[in-house]
C-alpha cells in the first residue's frame, strides 16, 4: 500500500526525502496504514481473523462513542513492523502523516506477544552481521536503524520507544560482546547513554559511544551527507569512559580553582576502575590539556581521589571531594519545576539549596524561582545581573519543551539527592569520619527510587503518545 496507493504519496516523499532507498525500506517491510477507520479491520476479517484477535494483537481498538464496536488503531501512518529475531512481526511503530494527528508516534501497546522492553528493532536483519563483527550498534529511531543499514552498518538495531532495558542488553550480549551506542546528540540522548552504562556493566558488555554532531541523529546524517559519514563515525567510536571524561570536561566549571577541584573529584570517580595502561595515560593527558594543570599534579590527584584517600586540592579547598558538578542536571530539574509549577513548588521547598546546587549561578536561579515560579521573568531588571536573567530565560524556554511529567520531575529531584549523597560519601571517605554505611544505605534507597520514577515517567510519556 505504501508503494502503490495514491494517499501514501506524501509518506513516500517523506521517506525518500530523508535519503532512504526504496530497496532498503522494502527490506525492513515499511508500509502505510490507510486513513479509513476500518480498512484493516475489514480486510483482516475477510482473511479469517476474529475481532477479538485483532483487538488482542493491538491492530484494533474500542470506540468510546459506540461501546462494543472496534476501529483501526493505525490510520494514515507510516508503519514500521517490530519483529523478533526470527523476523516474526509482533507489533508496529507508526508515524503520523497528517498534521492534525495529535501523537507523532503510536506504538503497539504491550500484549501477550509484544513487550517493548524485550525486543530490538531490526534484530532479525542485524544479528548475523553483529555476530560476525563482534559488535552491535544501538540507535533510537526506526529511520536511524534503516539509515545505518543503508550506509553498510548492517549490525545496527534500534530501541522500541524505551530506554535501554536489561532484557534488551541480554539480547544484545547473545549476539556480540561490544555495544556501540549511537543515540541522539542531545541531553536526553546523553542521559540515556549514562543509564545504559549502568546496565551494561552487569551483563559484561564492553560499551562504546559513537559521537554524533550536535543536534543530529543517524537519519539526519544520511540525509545531509549520504552514506559516507556514518561508517567513519562508527570506526572512531570511543570507550564509554572516554565519553564520560569528555562530558565532565565539557560541562564543568574551569574558570575557578574550586570548579577544577570539583571536576577532578568527579573525574577521579570515573577513572577509578581504569587500571594502569595506555587508555589511562591518554585520558589523564586529556584532562591535563583541558584543565591547564601540570601532569605531575593531575595524575596523583586523580589516583588519590579515586581511591578514597584525601587529595591535595588545587585550590586547597574541600571542593576536591565534591562528587558531582552537573549543572546540566540541575537546570533540567529547574526547567521541570517551571513546567510543573504546582509540583515544582513542593519540590523546591523540600531542598536545601546551598547543599544541593553545586553551581553558584544555578543556586541563585533556584532561589529566584522559589519566589517567582509562576512568573520566572519577574524582578530580573537589574542590569548588573544579566547572568541570572539569561539562565532563567534559558530555563523558561526549556520548560516549554520539557516532557512535563510529574514522575520525571521526581526523578530529577531524586537525581539531585543522589548526587548530594555521592558527594557526602566521598567527603566522609576522604576525611575518615564515620557514617559511611548509613549514607550508602540511603544511596541504595534513592537509587532504587530514581529507577522507579524513571520507569513511571516512561510509562506516562508512552501513554500520552498513545
Amino acid at each position: 500500500y505504501l508503494w502503490e496507493s495514491g494517499e501514501a504519496a506524501r509518506a513516500r516523499a517523506h521517506l525518500l526525502g530523508r535519503g532512504l532507498d526504496e530497496a532498503m525500506l522494502r527490506e525492513f517491510r515499511v508500509g502505510f496504514a490507510p486513513s479509513a477507520w476500518d480498512r484493516i479491520l475489514v480486510g483482516s476479517r475477510e482473511g479469517g481473523f476474529t475481532e477479538a484477535e485483532l483487538y488482542d494483537a493491538g491492530l484494533a481498538q474500542r470506540s468510546p462513542e459506540r461501546p462494543g464496536s472496534l476501529y483501526d488503531r493505525f490510520r494514515a501512518r507510516i508503519m514500521f513492523p517490530l519483529c523478533d529475531n526470527r523476523g516474526r512481526v509482533l507489533g508496529f511503530g507508526a508515524r503520523a502523516m497528517n498534521p492534525d494527528q495529535t501523537a507523532k508516534y503510536v506504538n503497539t501497546a504491550d500484549n501477550e506477544i509484544y513487550h517493548k522492553g524485550q525486543h530490538l528493532y531490526g534484530i532479525q536483519l542485524a544479528r548475523t552481521a553483529a555476530t560476525k563483527a563482534g559488535s552491535v550498534i544501538v540507535c533510537e529511531g526506526y529511520t536511524d536503524v534503516i539509515a545505518m543499514h543503508q550506509a553498510g552498518l548492517r549490525n545496527a538495531v534500534g530501541l522500541m520507544g524505551t530506554a535501554l532495558t536489561a532484557d534488551q542488553l541480554a539480547e544484545l550480549r547473545r549476539h556480540a560482546p561490544v555495544v556501540t551506542l549511537a543515540l541522539d546528540a542531545d541531553a536526553a540522548g546523553q542521559e540515556a547513554t549514562l543509564k545504559a552504562a549502568r546496565l551494561a556493566a552487569k551483563h559484561q558488555i564492553e560499551l562504546r559511544v559513537m559521537i554524533l554532531p550536535a543536534g543530529t541523529d543517524p537519519a539526519d546524517l544520511l540525509e545531509r551527507t549520504g552514506s559516507d559519514a556514518l561508517p567513519g563515525m562508527a570506526e572512531t567510536s570511543v570507550p564509554f569512559v572516554r565519553f564520560r571524561v569528555e562530558r565532565v570536561l565539557a560541562t564543568g566549571e574551569t574558570g575557578t580553582a574550586e570548579g577544577r577541584d570539583r571536576m577532578l573529584a568527579l573525574l577521579a570517580v570515573e577513572l577509578a576502575d581504569i587500571g594502569p595502561g595506555a587508555l589511562r595515560v591518554e585520558l589523564e593527558r586529556l584532562v591535563v590539556a583541558r584543565l591547564g594543570l601540570p601532569e605531575s599534579v593531575v595524575g596523583p590527584l586523580l589516583r588519590a581521589s579515586g581511591s578514597g584517600r584525601p587529595a591535595r586540592s588545587v585550590g586547597a579547598t574541600t571542593a576536591a571531594f565534591a562528587l558531582d558538578a552537573r549543572e546540566r542536571s540541575e537546570r533540567a530539574f529547574l526547567a521541570l519545576c517551571i513546567a510543573l509549577p504546582r509540583e515544582g513548588r513542593t519540590a523546591l521547598a523540600g531542598l536545601d539549596l546551598d547543599r544541593v546546587f553545586t553551581g553558584e549561578l544555578n543556586r541563585r536561579a533556584a532561589a529566584h524561582l522559589v519566589e517567582h515560579l509562576d512568573e520566572p521573568g519577574r524582578d530580573l531588571d537589574d542590569p548588573d545581573d544579566g547572568e541570572l536573567g539569561a539562565v532563567v530565560a534559558e530555563l523558561a524556554v526549556r520548560a516549554a519543551d520539557a516532557p512535563a511529567q510529574p514522575a520525571q520531575l521526581e526523578a530529577e529531584r531524586l537525581q539531585l539527592e543522589l548526587a548530594l549523597l555521592d558527594r557526602e560519601i566521598l567527603v566522609a571517605r576522604a576525611s575518615g569520619r564515620g557514617g559511611q554505611s548509613e549514607l550508602a544505605a540511603r544511596r541504595r534507597e534513592v537509587k532504587a527510587a530514581v529507577e522507579r520514577a524513571l520507569t513511571l515517567a516512561l510509562e506516562q510519556t508512552a501513554g500520552d503518545r498513545g
